[in-house]
C-alpha cells in the first residue's frame, strides 16, 4: 500500500488525505486484529480484503475494507506462548493516566485474558510505541476524541469481565467471588451491578403452551455456565466492537466520486494445524479451501481448459482437484460437517456436552468420504495442506454465536448508547426460524468473497516459511518440499512450462514494441484491432448470453446469426443521435451515466373495461435504473415523457417462457401500484444479460411455460405460451395467449464466424514507407528508344507506361536488308538450295512484286521470370536491393503489402513494387509441328505448263501482306499430305486423276487458294527469288494461309521436275511438305 500511495500520484488535498487514511488503516486493524501465535508474533487473526478505488487518472480516490471471521475466540483463552490480540497489551501499557484513572486500568499481568498465556512481553514489537500509533492512525482515520473514549470503554469492560470469578455455593450454584468486580462492571456499562450479577449467575426460563406464554422460572447456572455466559459476552462485545471499527473506517474513506479503476488486496490467515485444533481452525481451513479452489480454477483448469478451446497440442497434467474436500465442509445435502453441526445445534441446544455428542452421531454419516475420518471425540480432515485433526469438545456451543436473552436485556438496558449501538439487531423470541450459527456466516462470508475474486483478475504471492523456529538461518528442506506440493505450485510450473508462460494483452505488447510499427502498418494494425476489439466484447456478452439461458428456451434464428453482436445500445441514446439525445433529455440522463442498453419494444398496456393490448414504448437501461419512454402528439408536435422508471435495486427477477416469443416481465419486488411491467422485447437475451451484469447476478432469470406476474396492485395474472406452426412470423399475443411458432432448439449456439473475404492487395504509394530517392511528383512517361530490333514500347509522346501497352502483331516499316527467319521451314529450303544444280529446276522470273515488309529479326528464348526495369532510385536498407534508375531486375516473389522479392544478378533483395516497370516480353514466331516442318506463308507464283506460257499470262498484282485475325472455330489442319483435307478440298486419294497417274500429275493437288499467278517460267531458265511477304499470324485452331518462301532464306521450293525431253508438265503445283520430305530423303541417300 505504501508504493501504490507513492506511484499514484495525485497533487490534491483530498487526494492525500484518501493516501493517508489508506495506510492507517494498516497499524489499527493489527492493533484490534492481530496477535502472537507460536509461529508468527505479529499473525492476523482475521481475513481482510481491502478494494483500493481509483479514478481515470489513476488517482486513490477511496477505498473498502470487508472483514472476515474475526477469531474472536482469542479473546477469552490462549495457549502457552501465545497473546491476546495487541490492542490489550498497548492499552494497559501505554494508556494515559487519565485513562488509567477513569477505567481503572493496571499492568497486563492483573488481568487474567492477558496474562493467562504467560505471554506479556514480545521479542520485537514496543507495545507502547505501538500504541501511539494507534492512536495516530484512529485520528487520521477521523474518530472523534469521544467515538475514541467509547472505544477505550469496551476495551476496560472486556479486559474487567475477564477478572469475574465464580465460585460454587453450597447448594451448588454460582455465585461472583468479587462483587467489587461486578460493581466496576456495572460503572463501565453505565448500568446496575444487581443486574450484572444475576444475568451472569441466574438464566430466566419462560414456559409456553399451545402458542401462549406459561410460567417464568429462575434457573441458577453453575459455575461452569456463568463463566460460559461471561465469556460470551465478552466475546460478543469485542467482535462488534471490531466490526464497527471496520465500518466506521469504511465511511470516512468512502469515495466522493465514481470510481474507475479497482485494486483488491485479500490478506487472510493462512492453514493452520496446531496441537488442538477447534472450531476457528475448522473454519479458517475452510475458507483457505475455497482459496486454493480459486486458484486451481483460474490457474490449472482454466489454463489447460483454453488450449484445449484453442485447438492446441496439449498433454492433459493431473492435479489435485480439492472440490471434494469443500464440499465435505459445507454441502447440505448430502450434509457436510457444517450441516451436521447445525443439527447438533437445533436438537440439543440446553446442555452443551449432549450437543457435542449429538454432533458426534452425525459425523459416522460422513464416513464413506475418503477425506474423512471419525475417530471418537476426534475427527480427521484430510485437506489439501494435510491431515488436520479437530477436537469435538466445545464446537457445537462455539457455533451457536449467540448470547442468551437476560445479557442482552443487560446490554438493551445500558446507559451507554455506544454499547446498545454494537447490538443493533435483538433475535425475535417469537420467530420460529433458527438464527444463523457462526459457521452459516463464515458461509456466506466465503460465498462472497469467491465471487469477488472470481470477477477480478487475481495476481498470487505465495510465502513459503523455511522453517517453524522463526529463525532467519534455518532452512527445513522437507517442510519447505511439502509447502510447495499442497500450494499447487509443482503443477502450476508444469502447465507453464508445457504452455506459454507469459502472456500479455495486445496493447501492452504493441506499447512496448512500438519501434516496429512506427509506419502505416502500425495504423493499421491498431485500427483493426479496435475495431475487432469491440467485435470481441460484444460476442463475449453474447456468449455470457448463451451460458445465462443455460438450454432452456429455443431461441429464434436471427439470434444464432454468426454477425450477431450484442451491442447495447441501439438507439444510440448515449451518442449524439437526434433521437437518442430526444430520449436521453426525456430520462434526464446525466454526462456521467452510461447507457447500456436501448431498443423500442411493445409494452402491454391494461386498460378499464378492455384487454391488454401491445403499445410502442422506448426502454433505456442504464447502471440505475430501467427507463420506459412514450412517444406522444400534443398540437402537432412529437413529445417523449418518461412513462415508468424502475430502480435496478428494485428488480427481483426477469421471466421468459421456453418458447421461441419475445415477451419478457420484470418481476419487481413490494407492491406495486403499476404492476410488473410485461414488454415485447426483440433481444430479450441480450436485455437480461445486460440486467444481469448492472446488478451483478443479484437477480434470477425465470424460463417456464406460465408467467406469472403482478398486473395490479395485490392482483396476479398468468400468461400462458402455446407453441402454433400457423403464425408466420414473430409471436400473436391475445388475452394473457401468446401463440408463437417452433424456434431452434433451445440448446443451439452462436453459429461459427463466417470467413472473410479476400481483399486485392494494394500495393503502398505514400507515405513513410517509400524511402529518399523515390518519386517527388507525377509519374513521368516512359521515353522510347529507337533500337534495331522492334520492341514492345510506347509510341512518341505517348503517356501511358509500358507495361500497359500491348506489342504489335508484325511491324510493318520497310527496311533494306532484312535478316532471315529461323524457322524449320527456311531451314529445310535451305538446305534444299544447296542441293547439286541438276536436281534444281530453273524458272523464269516474274513479275516483281512490291518491297514487302521486313522480317522480325531472330529471335533468342526468353527467360521464364518476369523481368521490370527500375523507374526511379531507391536506396535499400538491409535486406532490400538498392536500385540505379534503369537497372533491370528478375522478378521471384509478390507481396501482398506492396514489396516484391527482386534478383540482380546474383543478388536478391526486397524493393517497392511502384518503383518497377514491366519489360514487355517479345514476340517469338509461330512454330509449327513437326516432322517435317510446315511454315505458314503466302502461296509462290503456280507453275505453268511451258515457257510461252508464262509470257502470255497476265501481269500479276502485288500481293499486300495484311493482319488475319485466328478463327476459334476453324478445324485443325493435318501437315502430312494424304493424311487430311489440304486448304478445305477433298483429299488427294479421293480426287479423280486426269492424264497422269504419277504423283506429280495436274490433279495430284487442289488448286491454290490465290487466283492468277504468274506463269511458270521456261525450263533451263534460273529465276530470280521471289520477294515474299513477312508471314500473318496463324490463325489458331483454324486453317492457316499456304506458307511462302522468304527473301534471303534460301532458294524458293523447287516446282516438280519436267519429263525428259523438256514437255510440258500438267497444271497444278505440288504441296510444299511432299516436296521437302522427299528431299529430305534424298540428301539422307
Amino acid at each position: 500500500m505504501q508504493y501504490i500511495a507513492a506511484v499514484s500520484g495525485g497533487q490534491d488535498s483530498s487526494i492525500q488525505q484518501v493516501k493517508e487514511m489508506v495506510l492507517a488503516t494498516n497499524p489499527l486493524l493489527e492493533s484490534f486484529g492481530c496477535a502472537k501465535t507460536l509461529r508468527n508474533n505479529n499473525s492476523s487473526r482475521h481475513g481482510k480484503y481491502l478494494e483500493l478505488l481509483f479514478n481515470a487518472q489513476g488517482e486513490p480516490i477511496g477505498a473498502q475494507i470487508t472483514n472476515y471471521l474475526l477469531e474472536k475466540g482469542r479473546v477469552v483463552g490462549q495457549i502457552e506462548n501465545e497473546r491476546d490480540f495487541h490492542i490489550f497489551y498497548q492499552f494497559t501499557k501505554g494508556a494515559a493516566d487519565d485513562l488509567k484513572e477513569s477505567f481503572g486500568l493496571q499492568g497486563p499481568e492483573a488481568y487474567a485474558i492477558t496474562s493467562r498465556s504467560n505471554c506479556l512481553e514480545v521479542p520485537g514489537i514496543d507495545d507502547v510505541q505501538d500504541w501511539h500509533d494507534t492512536l495516530k492512525a484512529m485520528q487520521v482515520i477521523g474518530l472523534s476524541p469521544q467515538e475514541q473514549n467509547d472505544i477505550f470503554r469496551m476495551l476496560a469492560i472486556i479486559l474487567w469481565l475477564g477478572n469475574l470469578i465464580f465460585e460454587e455455593s453450597d447448594d451448588g450454584y454460582s455465585k461472583v467471588d468479587d462483587p467489587g468486580v461486578t460493581e466496576f462492571i456495572a460503572y463501565l456499562m453505565e448500568t446496575d451491578a444487581a443486574l450484572v450479577e444475576k444475568a451472569l449467575t441466574i438464566r430466566v426460563m419462560e414456559t409456553q403452551r399451545g402458542g401462549r406464554r406459561g410460567s417464568v422460572y429462575d434457573v441458577p447456572l453453575n459455575p461452569i455456565q456463568a463463566i460460559a455466559g461471561r465469556d460470551a459476552l465478552a466475546k460478543a462485545i469485542y467482535n462488534n466492537l471490531f466490526e464497527w471499527i471496520v465500518s466506521r473506517v469504511n465511511i470516512s474513506m468512502k469515495p466522493r466520486s465514481a470510481h474507475a479503476h479497482l485494486i483488491g488486496v485479500l490478506d487472510i490467515y493462512g492453514f493452520e494445524i496446531f496441537q488442538d485444533n477447534s472450531f476457528e481452525q475448522l473454519c479458517i481451513n475452510y475458507v483457505n479451501e475455497k482459496l486454493q479452489q480459486i486458484f486451481i480454477e483460474l490457474t490449472l483448469k482454466a489454463e489447460q481448459e483454453e488450449y484445449v478451446r484453442e485447438q492446441i497440442k496439449w498433454t492433459p497434467i493431473k492435479y489435485f482437484n480439492n472440490k471434494i474436500v469443500c464440499d465435505l465442509i459445507e454441502e447440505r445435502r448430502p450434509p457436510g460437517i457444517f450441516a451436521a453441526l447445525n443439527d447438533a445445534c437445533a436438537t440439543a441446544h440446553a446442555d452443551p456436552a449432549a450437543a457435542d455428542n449429538a454432533f458426534v452421531q452425525r459425523l459416522a454419516g460422513l464416513s464413506s468420504n475418503a477425506h474423512f475420518d471419525s475417530r471418537g471425540a476426534q475427527f480427521l480432515v484430510k485437506h489439501y495442506a494435510g491431515d488436520v485433526m479437530y477436537n469435538v469438545a466445545g464446537m457445537t456451543d462455539k457455533n451457536k454465536d449467540t448470547l442468551i436473552k437476560d445479557l442482552l436485556d443487560i446490554v438493551s438496558g445500558s446507559g451507554n448508547a455506544f454499547l446498545r449501538g454494537l447490538f443493533p439487531d435483538r433475535p425475535d423470541p417469537n420467530s420460529k426460524k433458527r438464527p444463523p450459527t457462526a459457521g452459516d456466516k463464515i458461509k456466506a462470508s466465503a460465498g462472497a468473497l469467491v465471487d469477488n475474486l472470481m470477477k477480478a483478475r487475481p495476481s498470487y504471492i505465495r510465502t513459503i516459511k523455511p522453517n517453524e523456529n522463526r529463525s532467519p538461518s534455518e532452512y527445513d528442506t522437507k517442510a519447505i518440499i511439502h509447502q510447495i506440493k499442497y500450494l499447487g505450485l509443482q503443477e502450476n510450473i508444469r502447465v507453464r512450462r508445457a504452455g506459454f508462460a507469459y502472456r500479455n494483452t495486445f496493447e501492452k505488447m504493441v506499447e512496448r514494441n512500438y519501434w516496429r510499427y512506427k509506419n502505416e502498418c502500425a495504423a493499421r494494425i491498431q485500427r483493426f484491432w479496435k475495431n475487432n476489439k469491440e467485435g470481441i466484447a460484444y460476442a463475449q456478452i453474447r456468449d455470457y448470453g448463451h451460458q445465462m439461458l443455460a438450454g432452456r428456451k429455443e431461441r429464434r434464428r436471427f439470434s444464432l446469426l454468426s454477425y450477431r453482436r450484442f451491442m447495447g445500445d441501439y438507439l444510440d441514446v448515449g451518442g449524439k443521435n437526434a433521437l437518442g439525445e430526444m430520449i436521453r433529455n426525456a430520462c434526464g440522463i446525466t454526462k456521467g451515466e452510461t447507457v447500456h442498453f436501448s431498443m423500442r419494444i411493445q409494452l402491454l398496456v391494461s386498460k378499464l373495461g378492455r384487454s391488454s393490448k401491445p403499445s410502442p414504448r422506448y426502454l433505456v437501461a442504464t447502471e440505475k435504473a430501467v427507463h420506459m419512454v412514450i412517444t406522444t402528439v400534443h398540437n402537432g408536435a412529437t413529445q417523449m415523457a418518461v412513462e415508468r422508471k424502475i430502480p435496478l435495486v428494485t428488480i427481483k427477477s426477469v421471466a421468459m417462457s421456453s418458447l421461441r416469443d419475445d415477451w419478457v416481465v420484470l418481476n419487481l419486488t413490494g407492491i406495486s401500484e403499476e404492476g410488473d411491467p410485461v414488454f415485447s422485447c426483440y433481444f430479450k437475451t441480450e436485455l437480461s444479460a445486460c440486467l444481469m451484469q448492472l446488478t451483478r447476478a443479484q437477480i434470477s432469470l425465470i424460463i417456464a411455460p406460465q408467467i406469472e406476474y403482478a398486473k395490479k396492485k395485490e392482483k396476479k395474472a398468468t400468461i400462458t405460451f402455446q407453441r402454433d406452426e400457423t403464425v408466420q412470423k414473430d409471436d400473436v399475443y391475445k388475452s394473457h395467449m401468446v401463440r408463437v411458432a417452433s424456434g431452434e432448439p433451445a440448446n443451439s449456439v452462436s453459429r461459427p464466424p463466417a470467413k472473410r473475404k479476400q481483399r486485392e492487395a494494394r500495393p503502398i504509394t505514400k507515405g513513410k514507407l517509400l524511402r529518399a530517392g523515390g518519386p517527388t511528383g507525377p509519374k513521368p512517361a516512359a521515353v522510347s528508344k529507337s533500337k534495331p530490333k522492334p520492341q514492345a514500347q510506347p509510341l512518341p509522346n505517348q503517356t501511358t507506361p509500358a507495361a500497359a501497352v500491348r506489342p504489335p502483331a508484325f511491324t510493318s516499316t520497310p527496311a533494306a536488308k532484312p535478316a532471315p527467319v529461323a524457322t524449320p521451314a527456311a531451314a529445310a529450303l535451305k538446305a534444299a538450295s544447296k542441293a547439286p544444280a541438276s536436281n534444281r529446276l530453273s524458272m523464269a522470273p516474274p513479275a516483281p512484286p512490291p518491297p514487302p515488309p521486313p522480317p522480325p529479326p531472330v529471335e533468342e528464348d526468353e527467360p521464364e521470370q518476369d523481368r521490370y526495369r527500375a523507374i526511379y532510385a531507391f536506396g535499400g536498407q538491409e535486406g532490400e536491393m538498392s536500385l540505379e534508375k534503369g537497372d533491370v531486375v528478375e522478378l521471384i516473389e509478390k507481396d501482398a503489402n506492396g514489396w516484391w522479392l527482386v534478383k540482380k544478378g546474383s543478388e536478391e533483395g526486397w524493393t517497392p513494387s511502384n518503383y518497377l516497370e514491366l519489360i514487355p516480353p517479345k514476340p517469338k514466331p509461330a512454330k509449327a509441328p513437326a516432322p517435317p516442318p510446315a511454315t505458314r506463308r503466302a502461296p509462290p507464283p503456280a507453275p505453268g505448263p511451258s515457257a510461252s506460257a508464262a509470257v502470255a499470262a497476265p501481269k500479276p498484282k502485288p500481293v499486300v501482306p495484311q493482319s488475319v485475325t485466328a478463327d476459334a472455330s476453324a478445324k485443325p489442319i493435318a501437315v502430312f499430305p494424304g493424311i487430311g483435307a489440304a486448304n478445305g478440298g477433298a483429299a488427294p486419294w479421293r480426287r479423280s486423276v486426269a492424264g497422269d497417274s504419277t504423283p506429280e500429275a495436274a490433279d495430284s493437288r487442289p488448286s491454290s487458294s490465290l487466283a492468277n499467278k504468274p506463269p511458270a517460267p521456261a525450263p533451263g531458265v534460273k529465276p530470280k527469288p521471289p520477294i515474299g511477304s513477312k508471314p500473318a499470324p496463324p490463325k489458331v485452331p483454324g486453317k492457316p494461309s499456304v506458307p511462302v518462301a522468304k527473301v534471303g532464306g534460301g532458294a524458293p521450293a523447287a516446282p516438280p521436275r519436267p519429263a525428259v525431253g523438256g514437255g510440258p508438265k500438267a497444271p497444278g503445283q505440288m504441296d510444299l511438305a511432299a516436296a521437302l520430305a522427299k528431299r529430305a530423303q534424298r540428301m539422307e541417300e
